[in-house]
């Protein structure tokens, strides 16, 4: 089992799995360009306090499965996961600078899903659970 994070007021495991890609889909995440992508990711991800459980440069676009502290945005990061590594890039590898003459690496967006060990069905079953059988209060949430 993964290890949860926890702090003086909460216990959290939440995992996310993120994807972008390169501007154009053009197939420059390789050689050097890859190896320095993958570094800088990791930098950014150790100074964000995000753990990487799993992750993958591909020619045209990154895969990362992360966990991330609670106080923490998805977008917020994802954009700091993209604007630092755009800028550091297309510093050290002026060729880039000719493809992406807007200083844009990145294409605009990317996508998200939440990871887990339990399914909706788990969660809901739970809250039945604790649900008292005589109780039809609005104050249980549940929708009928």
């Amino acid at each position: 089992m993964k290890e949860q994070r926890s702090n003086g007021h909460s216990v959290s495991m939440l995992t996310v799995h993120l994807v972008w890609s390169t501007k154009y889909r053009y197939s420059v995440l390789q050689g050097d360009i890859k190896i320095r992508c993958r570094s800088l990711l990791i930098q950014i991800c150790d100074s964000e306090d995000v753990r990487i459980l799993k992750g993958v440069v591909s020619k045209d676009h990154v895969h990362m499965h992360i966990n991330y502290r609670p106080s923490q945005s998805i977008s917020d990061l994802v954009k700091r996961l993209k604007g630092r590594s755009s800028r550091k890039l297309q510093e050290e590898f002026p060729e880039l600078k000719k493809q992406y003459w807007g200083r844009h690496f990145w294409a605009i967006g990317f996508g998200c899903w939440s990871t887990g060990n339990i399914t909706d069905k788990m969660v809901n079953d739970y809250l039945e659970h604790h649900r008292k059988p005589d109780d039809h209060s609005e104050s249980n949430f549940i929708l009928e």
